[in-house]
């Protein structure tokens, strides 16, 4: 079981945010910059962040 620690609009805005920043990979300014992009996908797919457990942050509003 994994611990739960992103709310739904926390997820939504990090997965808009992954697919953004790796639309610059491809479109735009085609810079490799836009593989920081891959964090918050993940992050956002998943509903774990590791900088929130390790700061105590709980988005999810419900402890898991």
């Amino acid at each position: 079981m994994t611990f739960k620690n992103e709310g739904k609009v926390d997820r939504i805005l990090r997965v808009g945010l992954g697919l953004g920043l790796l639309s610059l990979v491809f479109i735009g300014p085609q810079t490799a910059w836009g593989w920081v992009g891959v964090v918050p996908l993940v992050t956002g797919l998943i509903g774990n962040c590791p900088l929130y457990s390790i700061l105590g942050i709980n988005s999810c509003g419900i402890k898991s």
